[in-house]
């Protein structure tokens, strides 16, 4: 461990033990990170549903879609930086650094998920299949960002805020009336990604000063950072309200946004400057239960 208490090499966390193929693949992409903006697809899914009918293969090319693009712009961003992450002491022990799996087999995997990704859109409507090779196109740009702006985090966060607005439109096949709705819920998943990609830059604070990467926390500084972090988050929260009231939605969608803003806080409360030894209960565990309980309130609203 360094002296932050990052984990300098050796298996990374949200990874599973294990040498099959199937593994090492998920590995690649860190699978259990789907937990973080699936369930805001689902949301869109949800909200869409007071005046769409929603069906259970619907449900399915949603989820579907969703994996299969985080897959893509994973998977890609693994290749983009395979030489960084050969050269960082926390992340060369990552697939294709440490050889387990191939370039070509790296290759061969987004390709297929980016093939399922634009069937899964065909299959649900002209309008998302039309803006699938946009989606593709914003979320692997994201992976060059951090060699030419300190606000990647921003770009991250508009790339995942593509979920609620593509579940909405994958049932409605139309954009959201009031217009401004899927801004709005854009915005919140926007900024509460940005906020705890933060976090998580936190850890390579030095690794990208040395290697002319740039971050809110080359920008800003460990203090700063966290600083900015949490105004994100309060504007993500302030985003969640204007929904939920734009949307019509009633007191447990509220309940579960106000645990989500408890859970954002005590987050806050695990990550500070030059001590990060419990980042990955702040970035894993807290960010994967608010986009869960802020779901399960929509959720609950509406089968009430």
């Amino acid at each position: 461990m360094t002296s932050n208490g990052v984990r300098p090499s050796g298996r990374e966390g949200q990874t599973f033990a294990g040498q099959s193929l199937l593994v090492r693949y998920a590995n690649f992409v860190k699978l259990p990170h789907t937990v973080f903006a699936l369930p805001f697809a689902l949301l869109g899914v949800v909200a869409a549903s007071w005046r769409y009918p929603v069906t259970w293969r619907l449900v399915g090319l949603v989820v579907l879609a969703f994996t299969a693009a985080r897959f893509v712009a994973m998977g890609f961003n693994r290749i983009a930086d395979r030489d960084l992450d050969a050269k960082n002491p926390r992340t060369r022990a990552r697939e294709l650094p440490a050889g387990k799996l191939t370039l070509g087999q790296a290759w061969g995997a987004v390709i297929v998920a980016a093939a399922l990704f634009l069937w899964a859109a065909h299959e649900l409507n002209p309008l998302c299949f039309r803006l699938a090779p946009l989606a593709l196109a914003w979320v692997t740009a994201y992976s060059y960002t951090k060699r030419f702006t300190h606000w990647s985090h921003l770009w991250l966060g508009m790339s995942l805020a593509i979920a609620p607005a593509g579940g909405y439109l994958a049932v409605a096949g139309v954009w959201s009336e009031p217009a401004w709705l899927l801004f709005v819920i854009a915005a919140a998943v926007a900024c509460w990604v940005a906020g705890f990609d933060v976090f998580y830059a936190l850890q390579d604070e030095t690794f990208d000063r040395v290697f002319g990467l740039r971050s809110a926390v080359v920008r800003l500084g460990a203090a700063g950072s966290i600083f900015f972090a949490r105004t994100l988050h309060g504007l993500a929260i302030l985003a969640l309200v204007g929904f939920g009231l734009g949307a019509g939605l009633g007191w447990p969608y509220f309940a579960g946004v106000v645990l989500g803003a408890g859970i954002i806080a005590w987050e806050h409360q695990l990550v500070k400057p030059g001590d990060l030894s419990r980042l990955d209960a702040a970035f894993f565990n807290a960010n994967g239960l608010v986009s869960i309980v802020v779901f399960l309130g929509a959720l609950v609203d509406r089968m009430l």
